[in-house]
């Protein structure tokens, strides 16, 4: 019984220390990201302008921490005075999403290509996913409304989804939100993420593995001053009351079309669901590219009146 003991306890303190080592290191590789630049994009500028007669400009702001943060905005020959925001993926650049603005380029909306923090071309020491890009948003939205008068919009696949939808929540300016593959909150799909990529499944990681998320989230607290489990969607949805259109594929393994459900649950008075069947990750615009744009562009047109901020700032 006394040998049984020890190893018992031989094992749970060999475990624990396992825990420790591998959260912080779990926190690391999540903090900090690969990088990927979009260069001089040369080939992206030289369609747009065959396209749309339009020249692609490098502009960029400070960050509430001094993080540099770099963007390419673009304005149609015929500018009808609205921008939409487009936000990318995790480990991706502006050049993810630039084949989205086709669709608002060729209906007079500007465009704002961002390289989120800690991605591309753009400064920061962390990606946060979204609690402190959300306000590198709100700051975008402010530049943008230096140049365009109406209405702004965005739109976000996966991280940028769920960075567009915090955004929302401290951002009023903005006349209507799309995402598309949105988390609802970080350690769902933190249990998730990590169920599909070491396959062990999503249980293992909320049980017998969770001592190594709690560490992770624990050491970026006290190391950096973040709280992880504040990147959440679902209670930005629940503050926002900006119009927000959530679209998932039933065939999304990476962020579970569930996020989106129960995102909508907690938002169904200003939100909208669009389920695609077959759909995979970010596989809207492939499955059903016609009435992607359809419902995106009408979603926005819908929803083409200045917010209340603005309305009151006017008066």
């Amino acid at each position: 019984m006394m040998n049984g003991t020890r190893t018992l306890l031989c094992a749970l303190g060999t475990y624990g220390l396992f825990s420790v080592v591998a959260g912080i290191g779990l926190a690391e590789l999540s903090l900090r990201l690969p990088k990927r630049s979009p260069g001089d994009g040369a080939v992206y500028r030289r369609r747009v302008r065959r396209q749309f007669d339009a020249q692609v400009q490098n502009v960029s702001i400070r960050g509430a921490d001094g993080a540099l943060l770099n963007a390419w905005f673009v304005q149609p020959l015929h500018p009808g005075g609205e921008a939409v925001i487009l936000l990318h993926g995790i480990t991706d650049n502006r050049i993810g999403v630039s084949g989205f603005g086709d669709i608002f380029l060729s209906h007079g909306y500007s465009i704002l290509l961002p390289d989120s923090r800690e991605h591309g071309d753009s400064g920061g020491r962390l990606a946060t996913y979204g609690i402190l890009e959300r306000q590198d948003v709100n700051r975008w939205v402010g530049w943008l409304r230096q140049h365009d008068s109406g209405c702004t919009y965005l739109f976000g696949e996966s991280m940028g989804a769920a960075i567009g939808l915090q955004a929302a929540a401290v951002t009023p300016q903005l006349c209507a939100v799309a995402v598309e593959s949105p988390f609802s909150n970080f350690r769902e799909i933190a249990f998730e993420r990590l169920g599909r990529e070491t396959h062990l499944g999503p249980f293992f990681w909320r049980t017998a593995g969770r001592p190594l998320i709690e560490v992770a989230i624990l050491y970026t607290r006290l190391r950096y001053g973040i709280r992880l489990t504040d990147a959440s969607p679902r209670s930005a949805v629940e503050e926002a009351k900006t119009p927000m259109l959530l679209i998932a594929g039933t065939a999304d393994h990476n962020i579970p079309m569930h996020h989106a459900e129960e995102l909508y649950r907690d938002c169904a008075s200003h939100c909208e669901l669009w389920i695609v069947k077959g759909a995979d990750h970010g596989g809207a615009s492939t499955v059903a590219p016609v009435e992607f744009r359809t419902r995106i562009l009408g979603w926005f047109q819908l929803h083409d009146a200045k917010p209340a901020a603005m309305q009151t700032k006017a008066n």
